[in-house]
């Protein structure tokens, strides 16, 4: 049995729009699209989300083409940002960096990354000791997908583990019982039903 993280794909950004609140773009959905009709998620029995809505949109349709619940934890959700709300992309880099080198230290009254680590691997302890038997899907973001990864394979929080550029849609893979991480980022489209065995 294994989990997967996957993070939303691209998302329409709108500067007057709550950033938790942004929804995915064509290019987004498109791939979640993809993704659902590939039968590549076969063995999932839950699929559960940050509230999000970039999450929901990505987790709704990937749960109704396998026929299973999708559920919602609200803690899941993003880095608390709402400090500094949307930031131009060349500011929010260099934020996002500072966010991750400082662990400790609230970057311009952004949530810790500590904190968020500590908060994200709750969360995801908690849905799977609710989940059915068999493999998970977890949507939600990159920031704390990776403080998640870096928990699970026992490395610092570091930038570095983060997922690659290109606007999200990447995911990792644990096995549900230890856990233990299998491997690291891969895009969405990598995803196989017979991952576990092939890894």
């Amino acid at each position: 049995m294994i989990v997967r993280y996957l993070t939303h794909p691209q998302v329409a950004i709108d500067p007057s729009v709550p950033v938790e609140r942004w929804g995915l773009n064509a290019a987004g959905s498109g791939r979640v699209a993809a993704l659902a009709a590939s039968g590549a998620l076969q063995g999932t029995r839950v699929v559960v989300s940050s509230g999000e809505t970039k999450a929901a949109d990505t987790a709704a349709p990937l749960a109704a083409a396998l026929g299973v619940e999708h559920r919602v934890r609200e803690g899941m959700h993003e880095n608390d940002r709402s400090a500094t709300g949307f930031l131009p992309p060349a500011e929010f880099e260099q934020v996002a960096a500072q966010f991750f080198a400082a662990p400790e230290k609230s970057v311009r009254g952004w949530e810790r990354a500590i904190d968020a680590q500590t908060r994200i691997v709750r969360e995801t302890l908690a849905a799977l000791a609710k989940a059915p038997a068999g493999d998970v899907l977890l949507v939600g973001h990159g920031a704390v997908g990776t403080l998640l990864m870096c928990h699970l394979a026992g490395w610092a929080i570091d930038r570095s583990r983060d997922q690659p550029g290109g606007g999200g849609g990447n995911f990792f893979a644990f096995e549900r019982d230890g856990p233990q991480l299998l491997h690291d980022w891969a895009p969405m489209e990598t995803i196989r039903a017979d991952e576990a065995q092939a890894t």
